[in-house]
């Protein structure tokens, strides 16, 4: 993954997560939708990077 990509995927990791930690006072249901969106784009995010890698490489 490059640099600026990397960046850019880390700042919207971290919103992702504080929403999730705001979210936990006001409504359940909404700090759940919040995790789950943040574990799919963690997972999205190494998927890029292990594309990105093959591509380098291959």
């Amino acid at each position: 993954m490059t640099k600026p990509l990397a960046l850019i995927y880390a700042i919207f990791c971290m919103l992702l997560m504080s929403a999730t930690a705001i979210s936990i006072s006001y409504s359940g249901w909404l700090a759940a939708l919040f995790f789950l969106l943040t574990l799919v784009f963690i997972v999205v995010g190494f998927i890029i990077s292990a594309k990105m890698r093959r591509r380098r490489q291959g």
